[in-house]
């Protein structure tokens, strides 16, 4: 299936991002603007616009615009922000690749717009609200299918873009406490910043220091599909397990073909539906969208060989409606 590869994403050649509205390119000036802004380039994210692609067409009297970073980097999603600050973006749902890093930029945004996170929170921020996954929950279920393909224990390494995004640490504590007490160890957690080509290469490399790994863990969406890749390709597809989180295609098709026991999937389309709607809604004076704690939680789900061909049946759906 090749719906993710028709779908442009916007990657921009230097680190500022370009952004493609939801509508037509031309701005309208009596329209005020919302901006949806990611953390790297992912095929992940192609599910989240098409929730933003639904937004739209609810808000006809706004502009969404959706931008990702040419690199994984707080300096990037910085020059976004600053450019949209410029331009008197009303509103901004944002991954931030670096929360503590990013604090100022976040809080200056906050003062002039309305500020929401999604996918990884900055809860030292000024943003009114998160909208995404509890990631803490998100990696105790990835730790319950490690423990699944693990009964015995062994060893595990993961793999993951960056260790400063709050969706890594927290992914990785969920972990840590499910498999409390179990025979499977963790030796080591590898990063790419976002560079796919290295994610694959870190496999290969694992795959090569340590002959005798039992388990490869993808703790962000495009980490599982080139596990599954470095893994087939080096002939140990079976002998090596494998869990992930997220639908990328070939994390897919390798849950149905039994080489990855499962993976953890969010749900991106809600991340894009939602954020856009909660800001719409905050902008017109409805804040009863926030909620006390401040936190939208949106439920994420085991995908393994007896659901996959269900799910991605509906995912072709949610991607193929306009």
């Amino acid at each position: 299936m090749h719906i993710f590869n028709r779908r442009t994403l916007i990657i921009a050649s230097s680190a500022i991002a370009m952004a493609l509205s939801a509508t037509s390119p031309s701005f309208a000036a009596d329209k005020k603007t919302l901006a949806f802004v990611v953390n790297v380039p992912a095929d992940f994210w192609t599910i989240a616009r098409a929730g933003t692609n639904k937004a739209q067409a609810e808000l006809p009297n706004y502009n969404i615009e959706f931008y990702i970073p040419g690199e994984m980097s707080a300096a990037a999603q910085k020059k976004i922000l600053e450019d949209l600050l410029a331009r008197g973006v009303a509103g901004v749902a944002i991954s931030p690749v670096n929360p503590d890093d990013s604090t100022a930029i976040l809080n200056e945004v906050a003062s002039k717009a309305v500020l929401i996170t999604h996918d990884a929170d900055a809860p030292k921020s000024n943003r009114l609200m998160y909208v995404g996954t509890d990631n803490v929950a998100a990696g105790r279920q990835a730790g319950e299918l490690m423990k699944k393909a693990l009964p015995n224990g062994g060893k595990a390494m993961l793999f993951v873009g960056t260790m400063d995004a709050a969706n890594a640490r927290e992914r990785s504590q969920g972990i840590k406490e499910a498999i409390a007490g179990t025979n499977i160890e963790i030796i080591d957690i590898r990063t790419d910043g976002g560079d796919q080509a290295k994610a694959k290469a870190n496999v290969e490399d694992t795959l090569t220091k340590y002959p005798d790994i039992d388990l490869l863990v993808g703790l962000w969406a495009y980490n599982t599909p080139q596990i599954y890749n470095a893994v087939k390709a080096l002939g140990k597809a079976g002998s090596v397990k494998i869990v992930g989180f997220d639908e990328d295609q070939q994390t897919l098709k390798g849950v149905a073909e039994g080489v990855i026991d499962g993976t953890v999937v969010q749900q991106p389309y809600e991340f894009g539906y939602q954020s856009m709607i909660n800001m719409a809604k905050i902008i017109e004076g409805d804040k009863s969208v926030i909620p006390e704690n401040k936190l939208q939680i949106v439920p994420t789900q085991i995908i393994d060989k007896s659901n996959v061909k269900e799910f991605g049946e509906n995912l072709k759906k949610v991607l193929a409606a306009k």
